[in-house]
């Protein structure tokens, strides 16, 4: 009886949703780079299928006319975060450091943050739910972190207060 029991323990803290997970044949049409150009800025962002079938954001941070950010956002009908504390990436990145973001409504202004540093190799990035930290246009809000029981909105976010060239691959995104 107690090997049962472990194993259905193990079995549901094992649970996972999977938000997206790329493959040759998937449909990123709902995927959007948002620019500084919103604002007057330079940088430039494009979103691609490799023929491994990962998903590659590649782009050129500019801090001309203020700028310095480069955006990759995905929208979805609301996926549950209830049973869930952690998002996990399955990423290869350059070296440098992005942003995870998540928005429990498309309506809200704010998203929630979490900081991440890439390597050049596939790796594995676990965030914590709860770590998340609400912002609107760069500024820390005085309002709890992330609390929802929904996320309508993924995105990746560069904007390191440099020029620079960026790539991110994608692999997928995971709630668990």
């Amino acid at each position: 009886m107690k090997p049962l029991i472990l194993i259905l323990l193990i079995a549901i803290t094992m649970q996972t949703d999977t938000i997206f997970k790329f493959e040759k044949t998937s449909d990123i049409t709902n995927w959007t780079v948002v620019n500084d150009a919103v604002m007057g800025g330079k940088s430039s962002g494009a979103f691609t299928l490799n023929e491994t079938g990962h998903g590659v954001y590649t782009g050129h941070v500019s801090l001309e006319n203020n700028g310095g950010f480069s955006s990759l956002r995905y929208r979805f009908n609301d996926i549950s975060t209830e049973g869930f504390s952690k998002v996990i990436l399955k990423i290869k990145g350059d070296g440098k450091n992005y942003q995870f973001r998540v928005k429990s409504k498309l309506s809200d202004k704010h998203s929630y943050i979490a900081l991440f540093s890439t390597s050049k190799t596939w790796e594995v990035i676990e965030i914590s739910l709860a770590d998340m930290y609400p912002a609107f246009r760069g500024r820390k809000l005085d309002i709890p972190n992330f609390d929802a029981n929904s996320i309508e909105e993924v995105a990746f976010l560069i904007g390191n207060k440099t020029a620079e060239d960026f790539k991110l691959e994608i692999d997928s995104i995971v709630l668990k």
